[in-house]
């Protein structure tokens, strides 16, 4: 599966279950650890569960390898890394205070609202 179709895939798995604010960055050429990054917000760590455990199965179901998942147990920010597509998502609190959005530059290339 090529890595704009991952990013996909990661956009329906995170709206399935409601996902808030998704935005998809396109970080090729300023890092080498992936493609996109997707980030979402839950409105409460019961809800970021259950956006991460959707994009894992959806993944899954797709036979993608999941290279990793941190932060499950506390809910507050999980990240997926499928590889060409990490997705973070966060409780609005985090997400706030990470601003992953800032880090990786005002004018972070394809800065997309997912929709």
């Amino acid at each position: 599966m090529q890595a704009e179709q991952m990013k996909q895939l990661v956009i329906h798995a995170l709206e399935d279950v409601k996902g808030v604010d998704i935005i998809a960055l396109d970080v090729r050429g300023k890092t080498s650890i992936t493609d996109y990054m997707v980030i979402a917000s839950g409105r409460s760590d019961r809800q970021v569960k259950s956006l991460a455990q959707n994009v894992i199965d959806k993944a899954r179901e797709q036979g993608l390898v999941l290279l990793g998942v941190e932060g499950e147990r506390e809910g507050e920010w999980v990240v997926v890394d499928l590889g060409e597509v990490v997705a973070h998502i966060f409780i609005p609190e985090k997400r706030d205070f990470y601003n992953l959005e800032k880090l990786w530059g005002d004018e972070a290339p394809s800065a997309v609202k997912a929709n």
